[in-house]
Order: structure tokens, then sequence, then C-alpha cells
């Protein structure tokens, strides 16, 4: 398996790439990076977490930085303990949505989100020439914990909603935790917005209950579990909360790219102003933004959190975020965030009265299809210039990879920054013009 070396952190599997030296190393580079100072630590819920994590805090302990370990939370969590605890930075051990097997470290800036693409470069090439600055015995700090974190992320997300509004309805929930980091805070926001609560996969052992992506597939018992319980919705977060996907009071998976488009017609509705979104993220939060009008508008970027935030910080974004079910609310945290979907999904509920499937009817369809194709970058790279060269008729976007923009869809083609494969998304109006399109670009590999 691969060592995967990116903008979105540094994956790999236990006991072949993914090491604890590796870790200790990555903690001293990410150190000596920020030069000292007070670092927050957290982990997912994956067994080979506690590991991990006690190697990174040595190295950051080596370079002189001050740990502040906040144990098992969610990603968008930890980022916002980076801004609330006055931190350099942060590391989070997660491998977010990959397999059991997987393990990663995710570094976060002193905004508590994921560096720039320059910066995590700079980052990545300082640990590859091995520049590390072991610090003095004089310089050598402490490490302390911190169990603060569900308590003050939940309280932002309550903020930023109509609470009251909310509790009112008392709407019945299913959350699927998955047994990883977001079943504590994403029990406690539930109860706290007057919710009926069924959890199930709530133990954070990192004993994942199914394959971790939240896709239609992984989550046929969480349909289930909706329809029998009666429920008004159901949410499914991967293991480190970043990302949610929904399910509608019938049990229908509505699906990840639904989650942004949901979240993005509230906040208009309450807050106009621009979002940002990558290029694979579905047309639906352009045609709602259109729809909003005023000061509503789109801003589409490569794919990755770091990019969507930098747009959102150019452009003073109200929200941003991407097709895989990451919403970034601002008020909040510069991070993709389980937490800010389930709250601005159920105030929409609350302000529309009328139940999720009609609402999600009522949206602009489009048909998504998402495919994976095993390839290693040369190859990924020869098939991009065919693409290029071959493909006329189409307007063509290389920002990430290539997407190419017909009249009738489009397709968006790009190797993972997670995993070792090549991703191909196509959308178009129905779900056998979106296939040709897929297949159009997939036969040039």
């Amino acid at each position: 398996m691969s060592l995967m070396m990116s903008v979105s952190g540094v994956r790999g599997v236990i006991g072949e790439t993914m090491t604890p030296v590796l870790a200790a190393e990555l903690g001293l580079t990410f150190g000596t990076h920020v030069g000292g100072g007070p670092v927050v630590v957290a982990r997912d819920t994956r067994v080979s977490g506690a590991m991990l994590q006690r190697a990174v805090v040595s190295g950051l302990l080596a370079a002189g930085c001050e740990v502040i370990e906040l144990g098992v939370v969610s990603t968008p969590g930890a980022g916002l303990m980076v801004t609330r605890r006055g931190a350099v930075g942060g590391v989070v051990i997660t491998a977010s949505h990959n397999p059991p097997e997987w393990n990663g470290i995710k570094f976060l800036t002193p905004r508590g989100c994921a560096p720039s693409p320059d910066e995590a470069r700079r980052i990545l090439d300082r640990h590859r020439r091995k520049e590390f600055a072991l610090a003095p015995i004089g310089r050598l700090r402490t490490a302390s914990s911190d169990d603060s974190t569900h308590e003050t992320h939940v309280r932002a997300v309550l903020e930023q909603v109509d609470v009251e509004a909310i509790r009112r309805r008392g709407f019945r929930v299913v959350l699927d935790s998955i047994n990883g980091a977001g079943g504590t805070g994403g029990r406690m926001l539930l109860e706290r917005l007057g919710c009926r609560l069924v959890h199930v996969n709530a133990e954070p052992s990192g004993r994942f209950a199914h394959t971790p992506e939240p896709t239609a597939e992984n989550l046929v018992s969480l349909c289930d579990t909706v329809r029998r319980e009666g429920a008004d919705v159901g949410f499914a977060q991967d293991p480190d909360a970043d990302r949610l996907a929904i399910v509608d009071e019938a049990g229908r998976y509505i699906g990840e790219e639904y989650t942004l488009a949901l979240a993005a017609r509230r906040v208009f509705a309450r807050r106009p102003g621009p979002a940002a979104a990558n290029l694979s993220t579905s047309r639906m939060i352009d045609d709602l933004a259109a729809a909003a009008g005023g000061a509503c508008r789109v801003i589409r970027t490569p794919v990755g959190e770091a990019h969507v935030v930098g747009a959102m910080l150019a452009e003073r974004c109200v929200i941003g975020g991407e097709g895989n079910g990451g919403v970034i609310l601002p008020d909040v945290v510069y991070v993709r965030d389980s937490f800010v979907a389930m709250a601005l999904t159920l105030e929409l509920l609350a302000a529309e009265n009328r139940p999720l499937g009609a609402i999600v009817d009522s949206l602009p369809r489009y048909a998504m299809i998402k495919q994976k194709i095993e390839l290693d970058a040369p190859r990924i790279e020869s098939w991009l210039q065919r693409v290029r060269r071959d493909v006329t008729d189409g307007r063509i976007d290389a920002a990430d990879g290539l997407r190419v923009d017909w009249p009738t869809g489009w397709v968006h083609v790009r190797p993972s920054n997670t995993e070792p494969i090549a991703r191909i998304i196509a959308e178009a109006a129905d779900a056998e013009t979106a296939t040709m399109l897929a297949a159009r670009v997939r036969a040039l590999v």
C-alpha cells in the first residue's frame, strides 16, 4: 500500500507505511514548523490511534512544544479548540473515511483549519529533508489534557441556530456514529436540541459497524432503522465526524451531495452571501444561490478542504463545503463539521414545516455517479493528457485534474489525495446521460 502525503495530510496502512517512527518524525516536523508553542492533539477512535498519538506527542515535545491532549474528539471539535486555546496549531490522528487498517495525521493552523496547499508542501518538504529542530533541555515543555471539547463544540453550534424552534418540533432522529469520534458530542447536540434520539453504533470503540464511508450501500441498516422507528430524519457520521450523510423520513438515502445543499438553503435564507464549493460538488448549490439572489453566488475551487477554506477566507463566504457531506460554517470553525450540518438541517425542517423528503424533492434534481479506478500517479497523468487531447467539444478546467463541462452535464477526473486511486464524478439531468459522459472519459484510460 502507498503512503499518501498530500494537502489533506498523511495517511498509510498500520504496520506497513504508517508507523510510530513516521508519526514521531511528523510530530517533530510540525513542532519545528510552528517554532514551539502550544499545540492541541486529538484522535478518532481507531484502535491504532493511541499508539500514533503517543508518537506524535513525543515528536512535538522534542521540538519544544507544549502539548494539549484532547483525547477522542471530532476533527471539527479539535479545530475549534485550536482557536479557543490560542494554540499555534493542532494535530489530529485520523484517516477519516478510510478502512480500519488505515490511519493518518492531519495538521491544523492557528485558525483551526487545514494548512494551505503551499504551507502543507512546506511541512512535507521539511519532513523529506529531515530538517528537525530538537529543543535543548531548558526549552522542553510538558503535556496536559483538556476534556472540554465536546461541550465547547456543541455550545458553538447551538449559538448558530434557532434552538427553541427546533425544540418545539421534538424531531425523532436516528444517528449512526459508526463507533467513531462523533458519537459523544453528536448525542449531546441532538439531545440539547430536544430531539427524541435513537443512537446506533454509538460506542466510541473504533470497531466500525460497517464500511466507514457514508455511502448508500454502507447505510442500508440506517435506512431500515429510520423506517422502523418512524423517524423524521437519519444522520450518518464518518469516523472523525467531519462528514454527514442524510436519510429522509421514508428511509430514502438522500446522500452526501444533498448535505451541503440543504445547509446552504437554510443559510442563504437567513444570511445571503457567497459560498465556496469544490469542482466535484453538485450544481444544486449554484441553482440555490441563483434562486436566493442578491449577494449569493458560488466560488468553485480544487478538491480539498484547504482550497475551499482559502476561497471562503478570501471571499468572506457565509458557508462552504464539499459534495462529500462536508459543511463548513465560518462562525463555528473553518473545518467540515457534521454537527453544523445536523443542526442546520433540523433548523431547515423547523423553518419550512414540512417533511425532509418534500424539501429534497423541491430542490433542483441532478443525477450524479461516482466511480474509482485503481491507477498509480504516472498512469493517471497519462490519462489526463489523453482526455485533454481527445475531448475537444467541452469546456475544460484544469485547476484540479480535469473537469469537462458540456451543456448536458460535466465530468471531473482527478487523483485522490487520500487513496492510491483516481476518481470519476459525473453529473447530468438524468443517470443515463451522466453514465454516458463518465464512460466517454473512462474509455480513454
